[in-house]
């Protein structure tokens, strides 16, 4: 096996990985160990059906193979002496590495507010986004249930920022990990943020369950990806995301996680709404 084969195959199988193993744990504890505890924190109150997992499981595996590839496009590179990525980590010092981090999520934010916004176009949708909104009621399965051309879009980013500025692979997985993290947050369909999160300041900064959710219900606005100030500045918030966020906030509480919760008392606080 050559070097490149190597790259390509250990990427595309810890990314996919990692990503099996991580959404069928929280698929298995809020679908089902903890179903009746986690349904306080479910947006919406309809589970999806075995289909839409499979199908979003089968098109997750083309995506992770798609990313593998990038990473070995992002190696390629770095071994030609193209890009500023290096394996030196003492050289430019912890402070550079935390700020590379920052700034590299900040631009992926960017990127995916504005790239994720131009699928959703007449001339774009279809081949770029439409098979992730096949999931209006997403599951964390869905955050890699990518047309091709869209996880293409979102792969080539690190090895596009590896030409901005000098960074360290340990930089690119701790960017991995928070992103995906991300990921599952917005896409696990339960909202995780406590009661007090809407009425505060970081309501207008930070993104949420509730507005990517809300995105897959109507399919437009909320575009944006952590940070929910995209959306604000740009208008494209959608008008009953902070009442809709309230509500699904208001009953977060640790108690709420705990077993023995009556379902009498899990609807009453918890008004049920369906999918668009």
């Amino acid at each position: 096996m050559s070097q490149s084969t190597a790259v390509l195959v250990i990427n595309t199988v810890s990314i996919l990985t990692w990503y099996l193993v991580l959404c069928g744990i929280i698929w298995w504890v809020t679908h089902h160990w903890r179903r009746e505890q986690w349904s306080l924190r479910k947006i919406i109150q309809r589970y999806p059906r075995g289909g839409q997992i499979l199908r979003e499981i089968a098109f997750s595996v083309l995506s992770s193979l798609i990313f593998g590839c990038a990473c070995l496009l992002l190696w390629w590179c770095g071994q030609q002496g193209w890009n500023q990525l290096h394996w030196d980590f003492h050289r430019y010092g912890l402070a550079w590495h935390l700020v590379c981090l920052v700034v590299t999520f900040f631009l992926w934010d960017a990127w995916f507010y504005w790239t994720h916004r131009a699928m959703h176009s007449r001339r774009l949708f279809r081949l770029f986004h439409r098979t992730h909104h096949q999931s209006p009621n997403p599951t964390p399965f869905t955050a890699y249930s990518l047309d091709p051309l869209e996880a293409l879009t979102y792969a080539v980013f690190l090895p596009l920022v590896s030409f901005l500025y000098p960074i360290h692979p340990a930089v690119y997985a701790a960017f991995m990990a928070t992103q995906f993290g991300v990921n599952l947050m917005i896409h696990s369909g339960f909202e995780l943020f406590p009661g007090k999160f809407a009425e505060s300041r970081w309501n207008w900064l930070l993104s949420s369950a509730t507005s990517h959710v809300m995105h897959h219900q109507y399919g437009s606005g909320n575009y944006g990806f952590c940070f929910q100030f995209w959306d604000r500045l740009m208008g494209t918030c959608h008008p009953d995301y902070d009442t809709k966020l309230a509500q699904n906030c208001r009953v977060n509480t640790v108690e709420t996680l705990l077993p023995g919760q009556p379902e009498s008392e899990m609807t009453d606080a918890h008004p049920r709404h369906s999918s668009a």
